[in-house]
């Protein structure tokens, strides 16, 4: 029985969650379309907005430093979003009826998905910003606010990818999860990331400002350009942790169910 039992490989503790990690990245390392689409997209909206309508926006020539923070945020919005059409691949294709067979803790398979969007979009983030000082943004953070807009970016995308999953789960396709998610797009269209709030008409302004994205936008935009962040920091970080918690414990329910386990 020592015999046996020393012949066993030793394994740690996240084990499987770094195996599924790996294996969504090495997924997308091998069709990385949707890591430049996520890339390509964000910055072709920021030239748009900053060389086209700029101009008629802020006559200043100031507005890339205004619309820098909403690019960051729809650049995450893009790259959470083949999360969900990855979670519903792997619901159809039967791959998780193999994985039922062994002996795995059932989030592994979830985890690995969300850790490798959050590292794929931490690297797009940082291209988007290179693109940005490229163009003309000019920031003027100090290293401790560059830290917190990073982290802030971080456990946003952990939040909306973890929601992406949870619609991957809840798809009965990968088209229909891919549709789905698409509606979560129009969100940073309905806040402060192109123009303030207080230039919207008045029945718009409550949504807008009280959207999700509108206070995480004004502490990036803060962070970033070294004003005060005032309340906006706190009711952020809130929202980011209510939406994590909540589509944790729902794509956690939704993979039970969908996999068969109790």
């Amino acid at each position: 029985m020592s015999t046996l039992s020393s012949a066993r490989p030793h394994r740690t503790p996240f084990a499987t969650e770094t195996t599924f990690i790996g294996r969504s990245l090495i997924h997308t390392l091998r069709t990385p379309d949707a890591l430049i689409m996520a890339i390509a997209l964000p910055v072709i909206l920021m030239i748009m907005f900053t060389f086209v309508f700029g101009g008629a926006i802020d006559r200043s020539g100031d507005y890339v430093n205004y619309v820098v923070p909403g690019i960051i945020l729809l650049c995450a919005g893009f790259g959470a979003a083949s999360v969900a059409t990855d979670v519903a691949n792997d619901m159809t294709t039967g791959v998780i009826d193999r994985f039922r067979s062994m002996p795995i803790r059932a989030s592994a398979v979830i985890t690995g998905h969300v850790v490798a969007s959050l590292l794929r979009n931490l690297v797009a983030t940082v291209i988007v910003i290179g693109v940005a000082l490229a163009v003309g943004f000019r920031p003027s953070a100090t290293p401790l606010a560059w830290l917190g807009m990073l982290a802030l970016v971080a456990l946003y995308i952990l939040a909306i990818t973890y929601l992406f999953a949870g619609i991957g789960l809840a798809a009965s396709s990968p088209e229909a999860a891919g549709g789905y998610g698409f509606i979560l797009m129009f969100l940073p269209y309905l806040s402060s990331a192109f123009v303030p709030v207080d230039t919207m008409p008045e029945w718009l302004q409550g949504v807008s400002a009280h959207q999700p994205l509108t206070p995480i936008i004004e502490t990036i935009r803060a962070l970033l350009m070294g004003s005060p962040v005032g309340d906006s920091a706190g009711i952020a970080v809130l929202w980011c942790l209510g939406i994590l918690a909540i589509a944790v414990v729902v794509t956690t329910l939704l993979f039970l169910r969908r996999s068969g386990r109790r």
